[in-house]
């Protein structure tokens, strides 16, 4: 049997309506109508519990910006020039590098949080994280949100 996809494009009307909530809990806290999680699942309608079971899963599609840019997580290795060659094949790809964030490595592992605009790249999106992927020091590459 064929592994399913990671993600899917569904119709809110099919959703249970604790996704829809989620995504409202998550439009108060981001507009400053609720000033804490507390006040945005209860103004939603959903439990505490609910908002951080969901809110790292559930984002609206926003038909203008999907495909245009992507973030991208990575684990690197604790070893110079890793991250320079990641951002340099994004670089010759044709993305357009907005955001860079890495944290400290732990155990000789750095996380690694790049968004980019993707409308000029010359691969498609599966060849590019094929190409992350085989570079020396990139232990895992996905996408977190975008395309």
């Amino acid at each position: 049997m064929e592994k399913a996809p990671r993600y899917l494009i569904v119709d809110s009307e099919a959703l249970p309506d604790v996704f829809l909530k989620v995504l409202d809990a998550k439009r108060l806290l981001h507009t400053g109508q609720a000033h804490s999680v507390n006040e945005a699942a209860r103004l939603a309608g959903i439990s505490r519990s609910a908002f951080y079971k969901y809110k790292g899963r559930v984002r609206p599609y926003d038909d203008d910006a999907a495909g245009r840019i992507v973030t991208i997580s990575a684990m690197l290795r604790d070893e110079a020039g890793v991250l320079s060659v990641l951002i340099g094949l994004l670089y010759k790809s044709g993305a357009n590098i907005l955001t860079i964030n890495q944290n400290i490595p732990v155990d000789g592992i750095a996380p690694v949080s790049i968004t980019a605009r993707i409308d000029n790249i010359r691969l498609s999106l599966t060849g590019l994280l094929t190409a992350l992927r085989k570079v020396e020091g990139v232990e895992n590459v996905e996408i977190v949100s975008g395309a």
